[in-house]
């Protein structure tokens, strides 16, 4: 009764608006207070212990250099070789809009950033070159979820350590799942853009491409610092992400000279707001993990699949249906946080690779960014292009159905993710 009670009072604080990194906390120093075996201390020691990992500070890193390539104007440098690419292609500015984003991916790690970067430039240019809101809109934020698909993944680094597989392999093994949603994206904007006559710009000379290209060389250089580095050993994903942060300020300071001293405090401070939203959350999460142990999820969700599930492909449907309907609502590292080791003691007993699993976990809360109330990228680009949620969500839904596609190609056929990874590195598995 008490643990029906919990449930009710947790749906009741989310449909009221309560935020939900509070509603994760109250729910578990409550459930605590009701447990006389586990003293009331546990709560912030939990929290504490939640977020005292050095892996995790790999997540404020990352979407500091992040926020620093947003300040230091690379979005937009990125956006123009984009375009010196797609542009002459039908509906070219929205092609542009889809490989920016896969660009993007590759350096930050965080699909919100690449919305409000990406977003702020080519929302009211695509409005100013004819298309409408809605794809101007649609195709932003649905772009945006590559961003966490795409090495480097804060989510990615957040399963690996709650389940010590790999951060190498689950980077290598976002990489063509990342390309396949991009690309069946590019392809429906195509057709769209043939039906509704969007627009495209004259093609870009050899030497327009080849300045562009050598203006952005620094930038690109990034993903093979970081990805290159943690799949060599050379050094952890944290250190990689401070390596990644030091990188990012010295090319735009020094070499696009765009960014100044003075604008520091500025960005960490808004890093400090960005990034204390998910550690909160995560920390609560991690008090949260404590009760739900003490009633033992694990083992009576393990036994309800033996004895109710008896393949593998209907856990994996099943897991998807639930990681969909908990990214509606929940951000994805604290809806990691509290289910994964809730599902993992039954995913190994199928025999699934933790990295396997961890593609599809990923994979499935990444169309929580932009799936309303909670989609983050869905809010922000809805908000930068002035458009209601109800018509940026039907807006987004084709491309929701592309990345379902590629995430049950990568459920059920899974070398099409490991192929990657198996070749250039058969250790990391």
């Amino acid at each position: 009764m008490i643990g029906i009670g919990l449930v009710g009072l947790f749906l009741i604080l989310m449909l009221i608006g309560v935020p939900i990194a509070f509603v994760i906390g109250i729910i578990a120093l409550l459930g605590i207070f009701t447990v006389p075996y586990i003293p009331e201390v546990t709560v912030p020691m939990k929290m504490l212990n939640g977020i005292d990992s050095f892996v995790l500070l790999a997540v404020p890193l990352f979407i500091l250099a992040a926020n620093l390539m947003n300040h230091g104007k690379i979005s937009q440098k990125l956006i123009d070789l984009s375009l010196t690419m797609v542009g002459h292609i039908r509906g070219g500015l929205a092609h542009a809009n889809i490989l920016v984003s896969m660009i993007f991916a590759g350096v930050s790690g965080a699909a919100q950033a690449d919305t409000a970067g990406v977003g702020k430039i080519l929302i009211p240019n695509m409005k100013k070159q004819g298309y409408d809101t809605e794809t101007a809109v649609g195709v932003t934020a649905a772009s945006s979820t590559i961003g966490v698909i795409i090495p480097p993944s804060i989510p990615m680094i957040i399963f690996a350590g709650l389940t010590n597989a790999s951060v190498g392999a689950l980077f290598l093994g976002g990489i063509v799942p990342g390309v396949l949603i991009g690309l069946g994206m590019m392809l429906f904007i195509y057709i769209m853009a043939l039906k509704k006559g969007y627009p495209r710009s004259k093609r870009a000379t050899f030497s327009e491409f080849f300045k562009l290209m050598y203006e952005t060389v620094p930038a690109l250089v990034t993903p093979i610092i970081i990805i290159g580095g943690i799949i060599s050993g050379f050094f952890t994903p944290t250190e990689a992400a401070a390596v990644a942060c030091l990188y990012t300020l010295l090319i735009c300071m020094f070499f696009y000279k765009t960014l100044k001293l003075s604008d520091l405090p500025k960005i960490i401070k808004d890093t400090l707001a960005l990034s204390s939203l998910s550690l909160f959350a995560l920390a609560a999460a991690s008090a949260l993990g404590e009760l739900m142990s003490y009633y033992q999820l694990s083992v009576k969700a393990q036994e309800f699949f033996v004895n109710n599930v008896g393949t593998e492909w209907v856990f994996i449907l099943i897991i998807i249906a639930f990681f969909l309907f908990v990214g509606t609502f929940m951000d994805a590292i604290p809806a990691m946080i509290l289910f994964v080791p809730v599902i993992l003691p039954t995913a190994n007993l199928f025999g699934m690779e933790p990295v396997h699993l961890g593609l599809i976990v990923v994979m499935t809360l990444a169309i929580g960014l932009v799936t309303p109330p909670y989609g983050l990228c869905l809010l922000l680009a809805a908000k930068i292009g002035n458009l209601s949620i109800e018509k940026s969500f039907s807006a987004v839904m084709p491309y929701i159905l592309i990345v379902l596609v590629v995430l049950l190609f990568v459920a059920f056929l899974p070398e099409v993710a490991f192929y990657l990874p198996k070749l250039i590195n058969p250790s990391l598995f």
